[in-house]
């Protein structure tokens, strides 16, 4: 994983090179994800979410910016509507790590304390890299999921994903060099395995333990009769898991003299 985030740092160096002003900060917010346990809610918020970023602005209109955000997502079957996920009783919780090279656009002239306009609505897409590790409750301990191969495969899915985060929000200047930004960010993510769960269930035999074979097939805990068989499906056979951020941030720009002059 270092090599990608020495990557991410070079290209966020060479890129700002030009730009006129420095812009840091940070904020808290709330995390989500869609995927095999949330297939039709886009912004249920299921954790905790925080960040830091440090910008450069290349004019009123465009910035480039270098950001980490720590988020937990999780979901269960046990509270959804559908009676089918129910019965399947799945659930996991998972902790990430993303840091992202993100460009912004903002559709008005904006330079704190140096522009006419108070405010502005963004846009913003970008490239990341997001580390994961889900886990799930099991007799009242938290239990990692990835080592365990829950779907009988041959080799435990990365635990480093390619992201790409895009989205929307607004910014407005509270004062002085002070601006105080809301944005909605999702994150298209490069595996299925967010919530470890994706295809069929496995054959049981297969697999590496007897924590695997509990945690692959929980359809009886409630009940006693299991219905997992092995090659019927277990997760929503969708390639990709997405999760969000929606955040509520602070930042403070470092406008120069310069600024001043070409507003």
């Amino acid at each position: 994983m270092q090599k990608y985030l020495l990557t991410l740092l070079i290209l966020f160096t060479t890129i700002t090179l030009k730009a006129q002003t420095w812009e840091v900060g940070g904020g808290i917010g709330g995390a989500g994800y869609m995927g095999d346990l949330n297939q039709h809610n886009p912004v249920q918020i299921s954790g905790l979410a925080g960040n830091l970023f440090f910008k450069r602005n290349f004019d009123g209109y465009l910035s480039a910016k270098l950001q980490f955000t720590y988020g937990k997502i999780g979901a269960a079957d046990s509270t959804s509507g559908n009676r089918q996920q129910r019965d399947r009783n799945l659930s996991f919780s998972n902790r990430i790590m993303e840091t992202s090279l993100i460009g912004e656009f903002n559709f008005m002239h904006y330079i704190p304390d140096a522009g006419k306009n108070v405010f502005t609505p963004f846009v913003f897409a970008g490239i990341g890299l997001a580390s994961h590790a889900p886990r799930t409750e099991l007799n009242g301990r938290q239990i990692g999921l990835r080592a365990l191969r829950t779907e009988g495969q041959q080799d435990q899915y990365a635990g480093t994903v390619l992201s790409v985060p895009y989205g929307a929000g607004v910014k407005y200047n509270i004062g002085g060099k002070w601006t105080l930004i809301a944005d909605l960010g999702y994150r298209w993510a490069n595996t299925d395995y967010l919530d470890d769960v994706s295809g069929v269930y496995a054959d049981k035999s297969a697999l590496p333990n007897q924590t695997s074979v509990l945690l692959s097939d929980r359809t009886g805990e409630r009940t006693g009769t299991y219905t997992g068989t092995a090659g019927t499906q277990r997760g929503d056979f969708r390639k990709r898991d997405t999760y969000l951020f929606l955040n509520l941030s602070i930042s403070f720009t470092f406008v120069t003299e310069k600024c001043y002059y070409q507003n």
